[in-house]
C-alpha cells in the first residue's frame, strides 16, 4: 500500500482543486425531474471519466435523465468492483439564489453538495490519483452514475442489479452518517396505498343509508400504526389521507398513503402480509391495497465483512472508521439484498442532506479521497 503520508499530502495539495470542482458541479443544478439538465450533466461527466481512462457509455432513458456507465481495466482478470453514485438532487432549479455555494467556518454549503455532488468529485480525484501516483487498481472497476436515485431508482434499479451481480463488491458513495460513520445497515422502504369504498348518503336526512369510507379508514389507520414495532425498529406511518366530497355527505371514498420501514426482510415480509391482509370493520365497506417495498433492507450480513476489511485499510492510512445505520434507503439496499458485499456512506462527512444547512466539512476532503483511493488499490 502507498504510504499514508504520501497519499494525504497528495490530496491535501489538491484540496482547492477539489473544492473548485465541487462548486462547479453544485452550480450545475440537477433536479431529478429536469431531464435536459441531467442529460447535459451526464454527458459532461462521461467526458471527464473518459479523460481519466475509462471506457464510457451513456445509457439512454426516456422518462428520466440518462445514466452513465464507465469501465476501467486492471491487469488481473478478477471480478470488478462497482462504485455507485447518483447525479440527481432534490433541489429545484433556482435554489442557488437562496442557497448559494459558500464557505463558512470550515464548511462548504450548497444545494446537493452533501448528497452527493462532492462524492462525484471524490471518485474523479481518486481515479486521477491512481494515474498520477502510479498506483494499480486491485481489480477492474465499473462506475455507475444514475439519474433517479432520489425518486426510488425506477429506471436504474435493473442496471444497478445487473452490474452488482457481476461484481465482487459494491462501494456506495452516499454521504456518511454525521460525523462520518460508514453505513452498514439501512432500513428497507415500502410505499403502499389503501383505498376505501363506502356508500354515499345525505348526512342529515338519511345517514343510516350510507357507509362512511372515512369512518372505515379511521379503523384501518389504527390497525396500520399498530404494525410498528419499536423493539425491532419497524415502522408503519400513514402520512397522507384524503376522502369525502362535502361535510354533509357520508363519504363514499377515502385513501391513505402509507410509508413502511424495516431493518430486516423478515419484518418487511410481516408488514406486507399484514397490510394486504387488512379486512373491513364497517359492514358494507370495501378495501383495496396497492404498493410494495421499493428498497429492500440493507442488512449487516451483506456489509460486516467488507466493513471489517475497510477498517483495516483505513487504519493503515491513519483513519479510524466506524459504522452506523440509517432509516433512509439507497441503491446499496438493492445490491446488499442480492448478497453482494456492500459498503455505503463513503462520501464526504458533513450534514443537512436535503435541508437548508446542507454542507460538507472541508478538512475531511483529503481523508475521504485517500480512503477511496486505498479501497480501490487494496480491496
Amino acid at each position: 500500500m502507498i504510504e499514508a503520508q504520501t497519499l494525504f499530502a497528495y490530496f491535501d495539495a489538491k484540496r482547492q482543486d477539489m473544492l473548485d470542482r465541487i462548486r462547479e458541479l453544485v452550480e450545475e443544478e440537477t433536479p431529478t425531474h429536469d431531464k435536459p439538465r441531467l442529460d447535459a450533466f451526464a454527458q459532461r461527466m462521461a467526458e471527464r471519466l473518459t479523460q481519466l481512462g475509462g471506457s464510457v457509455e451513456i445509457v439512454p432513458v426516456q422518462e428520466r435523465g440518462n445514466h452513465v456507465r464507465a469501465r476501467f481495466a486492471a491487469g488481473e482478470q478478477a471480478k470488478p468492483a462497482l462504485i455507485l453514485c447518483h447525479m440527481d438532487t432534490v433541489w429545484h432549479v433556482g435554489s442557488l439564489a437562496t442557497h448559494p455555494f459558500r464557505i463558512e467556518d470550515g464548511k462548504a454549503y450548497g444545494p446537493g453538495i452533501f448528497d452527493m455532488q462532492s462524492s462525484l468529485v471524490l471518485v474523479e480525484f481518486a481515479l486521477a490519483a491512481q494515474r498520477e501516483l502510479g498506483l494499480t487498481l486491485s481489480r477492474p472497476l465499473t462506475i455507475l452514475l444514475t439519474a433517479d436515485e432520489e425518486v426510488g431508482s425506477q429506471t436504474s434499479r435493473r442496471l444497478i442489479e445487473e452490474e452488482a451481480l457481476a461484481s465482487a463488491h459494491v462501494l456506495v458513495m452516499e454521504p456518511p452518517i454525521p460525523p462520518g460513520l460508514l453505513k452498514t445497515t439501512r432500513k428497507g422502504v415500502g410505499r403502499f396505498s389503501l383505498a376505501v369504498s363506502g356508500r354515499p348518503a345525505h348526512a342529515g336526512a338519511e345517514p343510516e343509508k350510507g357507509v362512511s369510507a372515512i369512518q372505515e379508514l379511521a379503523h384501518q389507520i389504527l390497525a396500520l400504526h399498530s404494525l410498528s414495532n419499536p423493539a425491532t425498529g419497524a415502522s408503519v406511518n400513514v402520512g397522507m389521507v384524503s376522502g369525502g366530497t362535502a361535510a354533509n355527505v357520508v363519504a363514499a371514498q377515502a385513501v391513505a398513503e402509507i410509508d413502511a420501514r424495516a431493518w430486516t426482510q423478515e419484518d418487511a415480509d410481516r408488514i406486507t402480509q399484514a397490510i394486504y391482509g387488512l379486512t373491513p370493520v364497517t359492514p358494507g365497506a370495501q378495501l383495496r391495497v396497492e404498493g410494495e417495498w421499493n428498497r429492500p433492507p440493507l442488512e449487516r450480513k451483506a456489509t460486516a465483512a467488507i466493513f471489517a476489511r475497510a477498517q483495516q485499510i483505513g487504519a493503515a492510512i491513519g483513519l479510524d472508521l466506524k459504522e452506523g445505520g440509517t432509516g433512509g434507503g439507497s441503491d446499496g439496499n438493492f445490491t446488499g439484498a442480492l448478497g453482494i458485499p456492500t459498503l455505503d456512506g463513503l462520501g464526504v462527512p458533513g450534514d443537512g442532506a436535503h435541508a437548508d444547512h446542507e454542507h460538507i466539512v472541508i478538512d475531511q476532503l483529503p481523508g475521504r479521497a485517500a480512503l477511496l483511493t486505498a479501497l480501490l488499490t487494496e480491496l
